[in-house]
């Protein structure tokens, strides 16, 4: 059960250029906290482009002489993309360092300071994203979408980024499922992640094409706007149809795992209908120490903006941590992305 992903405004008539270069797609992270001038990590915030996260991490490692597991970063970030992100680096003691010397190819450093916890992975409030489109050849559907996006969110899909090349990390999950050993525990991770995010964006799909998106079913769990707080929809009524639609509430979808589904009636029976054609990753994610639990399937973006110039669309908005503008985009405009063209060195 692999087929197409549902659109929840229809199939865009646009279609358009996405990173046509690289300052067509620029990401800046958005830390809840700023470092608090002591401790035993180095925070550093940098701008990179054309640079692949875990490639600066490593050559962060070299210049401050530590093993590759003391350089943290919250997220990974595009390479084909300016991006602004930050790391952490493991230095106890207090030294005071000069990064004027720090030379990475296609990276500035802007800011650094110490602060006394680890940068983790998720850290992050959100991403604010900048992202010109080029020879859009429907410029008005695009911004009659942009609307209906802004009202009422998009389907809070995993992007295709998280399924690998040609969806390879779904294969090398069964691979890890049926036996096979996987030494590298971020490359497992994401075999795992892959697996939860397939299920996942299947429920959300398949509430789509029965009208389910916007709409309660008996024994939905719901999430709490801007938290992770959940709870059992035990009785529908009015007041919580008035929450869903005014964003204060969220329908949640299962990130499959050990324990029993938390949805009951017919919601749960939706979910257990298709969780049946996945029979292999729903068994095998459980041994990998995974529980059930919840992610909301709408995603609404905050502070929208949207320009236009002849044939080019710029679009600015924030997202929570986790989440994907490819994502928002795939509603928008039927996109080329240009980087599938181009041949990078790894």
């Amino acid at each position: 059960m692999t087929k197409a992903l549902n659109y929840l405004f229809g199939q865009p008539q646009s279609t358009g250029l996405l990173r046509a270069e690289k300052a067509d797609f620029k990401v800046f992270e958005q830390l809840p906290f700023s470092p608090c001038g002591e401790g035993e990590h180095l925070f550093i915030l940098i701008e990179k482009i054309g640079a692949n996260t875990v490639f600066v991490a490593r050559e962060l490692a070299k210049y401050f002489s530590v093993k590759e597991n003391l350089v943290s970063y919250a997220g990974l970030k595009d390479r084909f993309a300016v991006t602004q992100q930050w790391f952490g680096i493991h230095v106890p003691g207090k030294q005071s360092y000069d990064l004027s010397d720090l030379n990475i190819e296609g990276v500035k450093v802007l800011s650094y300071g110490r602060h006394n916890k680890k940068l983790r992975i998720g850290a992050l409030s959100g991403n604010r994203f900048e992202i010109t489109l080029k020879e859009v050849s429907d410029v008005n559907d695009l911004t009659r979408r942009w609307h209906a996006v802004v009202q009422h969110g998009v389907p809070n899909y995993f992007g295709e980024q998280r399924f690998g090349i040609n969806g390879g990390n779904i294969a090398r999950a069964q691979e890890l499922f049926a036996g096979k050993k996987v030494k590298d525990k971020k490359k497992r991770g994401m075999y795992l992640s892959a697996a939860r995010s397939l299920i996942f964006n299947t429920v959300v799909s398949e509430r789509i094409e029965q009208d389910k998106f916007e709409h309660l079913m008996d024994g939905d769990v719901l999430m709490l706007a801007g938290t992770q707080s959940v709870f059992l929809a035990e009785a529908i009524d009015e007041v919580l149809a008035k929450r869903l639609n005014e964003q204060d509430l969220d329908i949640t979808a299962p990130m499959w795992g050990a324990g029993d589904l938390m949805t009951t009636a017919d919601a749960q029976q939706f979910e257990q209908e298709i969780s049946a054609h996945f029979p292999e990753l729903c068994d095998g994610l459980p041994r990998f120490g995974l529980k059930q639990e919840r992610r909301k399937i709408r995603l609404t973006i905050k502070e929208p903006s949207i320009t236009t110039d002849g044939e080019q669309v710029t679009l600015s908005f924030i997202l929570p941590a986790g989440c994907y503008a490819t994502t928002v985009l795939r509603e928008l405009i039927d996109y080329t992305d240009m980087t599938e063209r181009v041949v990078q060195p790894v």
